[in-house]
């Protein structure tokens, strides 16, 4: 009898895993809910590979109800499916099902106008799966790189509180709403960062190929004399971007190759990239985000609003408090609202209120918290969390284009500084060789009288 590994949460949210022998993957599944368990990932075990005769091929018999079981392998950046690509799904299962139609059907139109091909499999399996007797949560479940648990628990409280149709379209409210603010940060980021781009680029040819030939004529220009000392300070700087930056080694046939610099900072990268990977990394990160002058609002605000919709919108679909404190903290984004989120579910966990571990966690600040608490009393905590979410999506639009309108003068005066200072420094040997010039002119003159 084959053997099934699984990953199921209990009534309290709490994750567990384990393996089941039983006859077929419905099975285990059906297994799971009498155990009181909520199947997230339930897949056959793999076989010894000693049960396999050498040099022979073991062909997997087709599982029962005809479906054929495939090996799905994703190469990472190839063939997944974006968030963009998830929301249009969703806003279009959720109109279809509210309009009327069946669960499977719309899957099954959807299946056909899709062209991702990575989703239009998903599709097809998921209508396989309710056709075999699960429910849409359950197959949903089975694919969790694409439908995270934050889905698959709305889908679900959806299926049992008989309102599928209603949080399909809360659903896709949430993942428009983070769609849209995501866009606009990255719009308004944009613009600066392409301008530093572009002038650091034009900066960098300047000082590393153009001014340096401007030494060599001084130096037969001047006939020996010395250069300002705002000349020489730029010059050498230039020289030094040159030696450090890109080097022209003989060996080389003085082919351009990378200076010490640009080693040093793609070492740097990777370095910081493995570093951001671990746990210790992520919290420093984390914590250096909401704590950075200028940035360090913005991310704060976008965490809050994150945690308050996310929470919100669970909530208010009929989650457990306990199962959604759970989904917000794998979802929040941020390792230090991560980390106060864990805080808050030990406290309802003990009976206790919100308030508390929220106000200690210091990310949150005393509007929040006092709504928070205003809304536990009144018994309308999603409905508060939703306005609080709603509130900080529009500080986070007024504060980016606050910072991008005061950015954009920033970088014109400091463009402009460089580029004149350069300028200024190419142009004063000239300056002084035509005072040198006109200063000869009137010695001669005085001379001949």
């Amino acid at each position: 009898m084959p053997k099934f590994n699984y990953v199921a949460m209990d009534s309290r949210g709490k994750e567990t895993k384990g393996t089941l022998e039983v006859a077929s993957q419905n099975e285990a599944i059906s297994r799971l809910k009498e155990m009181g368990y909520f199947p997230t990932k339930v897949v056959e075990a793999e076989k010894p590979k000693k049960d396999a005769a050498p040099g022979k091929k073991v062909a997997k018999a087709p599982a029962k109800g005809g479906a054929k079981r495939e090996i799905n392998i994703r190469i990472p950046g190839f063939g997944g499916v974006k968030t963009k690509q998830l929301t249009t799904f969703t806003r279009q299962l959720a109109t279809l099902v509210d309009a009327g139609l069946p669960l499977l059907r719309g899957l099954r139109v959807l299946q056909k106008q899709e062209k991702n091909p990575v989703l239009k499999k998903t599709l097809g399996d998921l209508s396989m799966a309710i056709e075999g007797g699960s429910t849409f949560s359950e197959a949903l479940a089975q694919h969790p790189k694409i439908f995270n648990r934050l889905f698959v628990s709305m889908v679900k409280a959806g299926e049992l509180g008989g309102v599928l149709e209603v949080v399909l379209n809360r659903l896709a409210e949430f993942m428009e709403k983070a769609q849209k603010i995501k866009g606009k940060v990255i719009a308004a980021m944009f613009y600066p960062v392409a301008v530093m781009t572009v002038a650091v680029i034009i900066l960098a040819v300047l000082m590393i190929f153009v001014v340096p030939k401007f030494k060599t004529i001084f130096g037969d220009m001047m006939d020996g004399a010395a250069l300002p000392g705002f000349t020489e300070f730029v010059l050498k700087i230039s020289e030094a971007m040159k030696n450090y930056t890109i080097m022209f080694p003989d060996w080389a046939g003085g082919f351009p190759l990378p200076g010490p610099v640009i080693i040093g900072a793609v070492v740097f990268v990777i370095g910081f990239k493995i570093f951001a990977k671990t746990k210790l990394g992520r919290r420093v990160i984390d914590k250096v985000k909401l704590k950075m002058p200028v940035l360090g609002p913005v991310f704060t605000k976008v965490a809050i609003a994150r945690f308050s919709r996310t929470l919100g919108t669970l909530v208010h679909s009929g989650v457990p408090i306990l199962q959604a404190l759970t989904i917000v903290k794998e979802t929040s984004g941020n390792v230090v609202v991560g980390n106060a989120v864990t805080k808050i579910h030990e406290s309802v966990k003990e009976g206790e209120t919100i308030t508390a571990p929220l106000e200690a966690a210091n990310v949150f600040p005393p509007m929040v918290i006092s709504m928070v608490d205003v809304g536990e009393q009144t018994g309308a905590l999603p409905e508060m969390l939703m306005k609080i979410a709603d509130t900080y999506d529009d500080e986070v639009d007024n504060a980016v284009s606050a910072m991008t309108s005061l950015l954009e003068p920033i970088m014109i005066v400091f463009l402009a500084v460089v580029v004149g200072s350069i300028v200024i420094a190419l142009f004063l040997p000239l300056i002084k060789l035509i005072e040198g010039v006109g200063d000869v002119s009137k010695d001669g003159g005085g001379s001949g009288d």
